[in-house]
């Protein structure tokens, strides 16, 4: 099964796209690390203080799939420099 998901992130402590690259590019390859998944930004590349990240897991059921999904997450969320303010779930 495919669990994919967008989470949308407000950072408000840059003050330009180097700051926020250095942000979003230190946690994406943590979770690349750490969890079982494929994760990108997929919006607001020009923007310094927003961005949208796409995470995907893979695995033989949904409830694996969307275990390693929701740890990704959760790690994401971990990161004090932003704050998640949407995330959206879908099942393929």
């Amino acid at each position: 099964m495919i669990v994919y998901a967008e989470c949308e992130f407000f950072i408000p402590t840059v003050h330009s796209l180097k700051e926020k690259r250095a942000v979003l590019q230190g946690m994406i390859m943590r979770a690349k690390q750490r969890f079982n998944v494929s994760i990108a930004e997929i919006n607001y590349q020009n923007v310094w203080q927003r961005t949208v990240v796409a995470l995907v897991a893979v695995a033989s059921d949904t409830v694996a799939a969307r275990r390693e999904l929701d740890r990704a997450i959760a790690f994401l969320e971990t990161n004090p420099e932003w704050e998640c303010t949407n995330i959206n779930i879908e099942y393929l």
